[in-house]
């Protein structure tokens, strides 16, 4: 009985011990959010999201420049990089063996882990000088080659984990191949892609590095993307460097609108990652 006794009590110690670690492990994260809701909340109003930014030394003005920017470059990387990354997830899971689809593999890995400031000078090289300027264009390109080994990786695990009775019950049928591809297990696996689609926007949408070599920045509304645009991040990163207080409180607003749609994107891709699951 006393051993029982002793048994229960680790367990509901070292239980104890893991609930405690597990919010210790979430407290910066906690934290961080509750300092930038505070600051940043309460300066988030319909002036802040449809305005243009004021001169300096006049109050007021908002970010509706920098939000209709990083849109247009989220746009342009999704467009890019989703096609891209989901033949090339489909090719992996199709082909798990051998050189080639092994160096495609490595290739993806170490595209991710490739900082995004060189990504950034990449861009610059490969897009800004060719074309003698700084646009939305360069700036959605450097993302979506950050975008894209997230949205290759997560079509290859998810059509992995696709039953392969699925597709050899189209085949047998006289299915083509091509047409069993693009109407059995791409959509068999569309929320799970889907889901790494969005991890990838929620992953790409706070950089502010690669943009700094090609968007540049613009204090004007802008919907050419063949020119400079204002984003989220850069104008947090320039308006937080800045002497002026009134920027500063923008830059805090900014921040806070940035999380917000970070979260609802990786809340949105979470969602869509269950509704897979379900379905299979």
């Amino acid at each position: 009985m006393k051993g029982l006794k002793w048994r229960l009590a680790k367990d509901r110690l070292f239980r104890g011990l893991v609930y405690l670690l597990s919010l210790l492990s979430i407290s910066p994260l906690i934290i961080i959010l509750l300092y930038i809701f505070k600051r940043g909340l309460k300066v988030i109003n319909w002036s802040f999201l449809t305005h243009l930014p004021k001169p300096v030394g006049v109050e007021g003005g908002g970010v509706a420049n920098a939000i209709v920017g990083t849109i247009i470059l989220v746009f342009i990387a999704v467009l890019i990089s989703t096609p891209l990354g989901i033949w090339a997830g489909l090719y992996l899971s199709e082909k798990r063996r051998g050189l080639f689809p092994e160096v495609v593999r490595v290739a993806v890995d170490i595209l991710q882990a490739i900082p995004s400031i060189v990504v950034g000078i990449i861009a610059y090289l490969w897009v800004v000088k060719p074309m003698g300027r700084f646009s939305a264009l360069s700036g959605g390109i450097a993302l979506s080659i950050m975008m894209l080994p997230m949205v290759v990786r997560s079509t290859e695990e998810v059509l992995k984990l696709i039953p392969p009775y699925i597709k050899e019950a189209s085949l047998a049928l006289g299915v083509p191949y091509w047409r069993t591809v693009l109407k059995v297990i791409i959509p068999a696996g569309l929320p799970g892609i889907l889901s790494g689609v969005l991890l990838g926007i929620s992953r790409v949408a706070g950089e502010t590095a690669p943009l700094l070599f090609t968007a540049f920045g613009n204090q004007f509304m802008n919907w050419n993307i063949l020119k400079p645009v204002n984003a989220l991040p850069l104008l947090i990163f320039n308006y937080a460097m800045s002497p002026y207080e009134e920027w500063k409180r923008l830059a805090w607003g900014a921040s806070a609108l940035l999380i917000i749609m970070v979260l609802t994107v990786n809340i949105i891709s979470r969602l869509a990652g269950r509704r897979w699951k379900v379905q299979l």
